[in-house]
C-alpha cells in the first residue's frame, strides 16, 4: 500500500493525494446517501495524470471509484461500506475541467471535470445550449457524470443524457488498462500522446469525423416519448436503448471525454403555471399534448402541494443563494459546507441547521400568485411551451380547465424563473429536513420512478400502514415523461430497507421501472440486463464494484474471465 501511495504522489503531487479521514470525508460521503472508507482520494490535474493514476491502481489490484462533483442522489460515486477488494481509491476529476466546442458549436467534447455550468456558459454566446439545463439537486454536476448515469433532466424533447462517442479506459480480464477511442477524433495510437493532444486541443477540424452513424444524443426520444399508449416507460436507467459504452456505464469504465450535441436555444417560449385538485385533468393535458400537438413542449415540471411546502421552508436559503449569487458559486459553497461538516466538534448537520436558521430570517421569496395557487390546489404543473405551440396550448388549457377544479396563468419571465427554481430545490429540501429533525426522522427513502407511458392513474395511493411510517411523502418530477421523484421521510425507528422493498413491490404491480434517472448505485438492485452490461464493460469487476447491489468479488465471483471490450 505504501508503494502505491508513493507512486500516486509522484504522479499528481503530494498535495493531491488525500489520505486522512477528515481530508477525505467530503469525497467518501454521498450528497444524500452512502459512505465508506477509502485508501486515498487522488486528484489528477490532467488526462495523462488520470491515465497514470488509473494504471497504478489497476496494477496494484485496487478497486477504483471515479468521482466528479459528488452530486448524485443515490451514492454511486462514493464508497458504500468498507469491503472493497484491495481497498478502494477514489479518483476525483474536478481539476480536469476543459471542453472543446467543435463543428461550429453544434457539438462539444467535455473532459471528466467539466460542469454543466461551464458548458452552458461556453454555448450561450452561440445561441445554443447543452442537452441538459440545471435541474433537481445537481448543482455543479459534471457532464461526464450525467452521461455515465444516463441522467434525465427536465427537457421533454431530448431524453436522457446519451452519446455513442467517447474516449475511455477499460480494465481487461487480463488486468491491463486499455484506452478505447470512439470519440470520432483522430488522435494517434499512443495513449498518453492521445490524451495530451485531446486536452490541449492539438487536433484540427480535419481530424474530426462527422460520425453520422453514431449518436451524440438520443435522436429517437422525441418520437419515443410521444407513444402514449405504450405499456413501457419513456426512459429509465436499465433501458437497453441507452446503454452504450460510456453511456450508462456507472463508472465501470475510466471515462476521459464524451462528445455531445448542442441545441439551438428556444426563443419566445412561455411558461404556464397550472393548478388543479383533479389529477385526471393533468392526465388529459399530457395525453393531448404528446399525442396531438405538432411541436413538443420544452418542459413540464410537476410538484405536489406537500413538496411545495417542504421546498418553501427547507429550500428557502438555497433558493435565495442561487437567485442572488448565481449557480457558478454553488460548487464552492458546497465544498465549504462539506469542510465545515467534517469538523468533529460541530456535530452532524451543523451547517444545515445554521443555514436553516438564516433562511427563516430572509424575506418571502415566492410570488403571491404561487402562494395563492398553493392554497387553492393540490397539484401544480409548470408547462413551458415553444412559441410555435402557444396558440394551440392556450386553446387546450381553456378547454380542460374551464370548470372550477383547475386554473392557470401565464408567467412573466421573472415569475417563471422563480417557479422553476422552487421546483428544483425540492430534492435538497428533503435532505435539509432530515438534518434539522434528526430526532424525529430515521432516514429518507428517495426513489425516482418511471411509469408506463400509457398510465392514467399516475398518483400514488400508499396503503395506510406505509403512510403511518412516514413523516412526509414528497412527490415531484418530469410529468410529461412520466418520471416522478418520490421522497419518503421516515419516522424514527422505521426500517428504511424494509420500507423501500415494500414500495418496490407496489411499483412492480404498476409496471413501473426504477430508477428512472439517478442510476441504481447502491440503493437499487441492477436487473439482469443491466448487470450483464456491467459485466461486459468491466469483466474484472475492478471499477466501482458492487454497484447495483452486485458482487464486489473480482471476475464477478464466478471464476470466468469474460471477454475484452473491443
Amino acid at each position: 500500500m505504501s508503494d502505491l501511495l508513493a507512486s500516486l504522489r509522484t504522479i499528481v503531487g503530494s498535495r493531491h493525494v488525500l489520505t486522512g479521514a477528515r481530508a477525505t470525508a467530503r469525497y467518501r460521503h454521498g450528497y444524500r446517501t452512502g459512505s465508506g472508507q477509502a485508501l486515498a482520494v487522488v486528484q489528477p490535474g490532467s488526462l495523462v495524470e488520470q491515465w497514470r493514476v488509473a494504471q497504478a491502481c489497476v496494477a496494484a489490484d485496487i478497486s477504483i471509484i471515479m468521482q466528479a462533483s459528488n452530486t448524485g442522489l443515490t451514492g454511486g460515486s462514493t464508497p458504500d461500506g468498507d469491503d472493497y477488494p484491495g481497498g478502494c481509491v477514489i479518483i476525483s476529476t474536478t481539476r480536469i475541467t476543459g471542453l472543446h466546442l467543435i463543428r461550429d458549436g453544434r457539438q462539444a467534447i467535455c473532459l471528466p471535470g467539466t460542469t454543466l455550468y461551464a458548458l452552458e456558459r461556453a454555448l450561450a454566446p452561440l445561441g445554443r445550449e447543452p442537452h441538459s439545463v440545471i435541474g433537481s439537486s445537481c448543482f455543479g454536476a459534471s457532464v461526464v457524470g450525467g452521461v455515465c448515469n444516463n441522467s434525465g433532466g427536465s427537457l421533454v424533447q431530448r431524453g436522457p443524457a446519451f452519446t455513442q462517442l467517447s474516449l475511455y479506459g477499460v480494465v481487461g480480464a487480463d488486468g491491463v488498462l486499455r484506452l478505447v477511442n470512439h470519440l470520432g477524433v483522430a488522435l494517434g495510437d499512443d495513449p498518453e500522446m492521445m490524451l495530451h493532444k485531446l486536452e490541449f486541443s492539438d487536433f484540427t477540424e480535419d481530424d474530426i469525423d462527422a460520425a453520422a452513424d453514431r449518436w451524440a444524443h438520443d435522436r429517437a426520444y422525441a418520437s419515443h416519448v410521444r407513444d402514449i399508449d405504450s405499456a413501457t416507460p419513456a426512459r429509465f436507467n436499465a433501458d437497453s436503448r441507452c446503454l452504450f459504452e460510456a453511456a450508462g456505464s456507472a463508472d465501470k469504465l475510466i471515462v476521459f471525454a464524451v462528445r455531445l450535441d448542442s441545441f439551438a436555444k428556444e426563443e419566445g417560449a412561455t411558461t404556464f403555471y397550472i393548478g388543479t385538485n383533479d389529477p385526471g385533468r393533468l392526465t388529459a393535458l399530457r395525453r393531448a399534448i404528446l399525442g396531438d400537438f405538432a411541436v413538443l413542449p420544452i418542459a413540464g415540471e410537476y410538484m405536489h402541494r406537500d413538496a411545495f411546502d417542504i421546498a418553501d421552508r427547507y429550500g428557502k436559503d438555497m433558493f435565495v443563494a442561487i437567485e442572488r449569487l448565481g449557480t457558478d458559486r454553488l460548487p464552492g459553497l458546497f465544498a465549504l459546507k462539506a469542510r465545515v461538516d467534517a469538523l468533529p466538534l460541530l456535530g452532524d448537520g451543523f451547517s444545515d441547521r445554521v443555514m436553516q436558521r438564516i433562511g427563516r430570517l430572509l424575506p418571502d421569496h415566492l410570488p403571491a400568485e404561487m402562494r395563492h395557487y398553493r392554497d387553492r390546489f393540490e397539484h401544480h404543473l409548470l408547462l413551458k411551451m415553444p412559441q410555435a405551440a402557444l396558440v394551440e396550448t392556450r386553446a387546450l388549457l381553456l378547454d380542460i380547465f374551464s370548470a372550477d377544479d383547475g386554473d392557470y396563468f401565464e408567467c412573466t419571465p421573472a415569475l417563471a424563473a422563480k417557479a422553476f427554481l422552487h421546483r428544483f430545490v425540492a430534492a435538497g429540501a428533503a435532505v435539509r429536513y432530515r438534518a434539522v429533525h434528526r430526532d424525529a426522522v430515521e432516514d429518507i427513502v428517495p426513489l425516482d420512478v418511471a411509469l408506463p407511458r400509457n398510465a392514467l392513474d399516475w398518483q400514488e395511493a400508499l396503503p395506510p400502514a406505509l403512510t403511518a411510517q412516514t413523516v412526509h411523502r414528497l412527490y415531484y418530477g418530469h410529468f410529461l415523461c412520466h418520471v416522478f421523484h418520490q421522497d419518503y421521510i421516515l419516522r424514527k425507528g422505521v426500517d428504511p430497507i424494509d420500507f423501500e422493498h415494500r414500495i418496490w413491490a407496489l411499483l412492480d404491480t404498476r409496471g413501473a421501472e426504477y430508477p428512472a434517472e439517478h442510476n441504481v448505485d447502491h440503493l437499487y438492485r441492477a436487473k439482469p440486463a443491466l448487470e450483464g452490461f456491467y459485466r461486459g464493460i468491466d469483466p474484472r469487476n475492478q471499477c466501482n464494484p458492487g454497484i447495483g447491489q452486485t458482487t464486489r468479488q473480482r471476475f464477478w465471483g464466478d471464476g470466468h474471465e469474460g471477454e475484452l471490450l473491443r
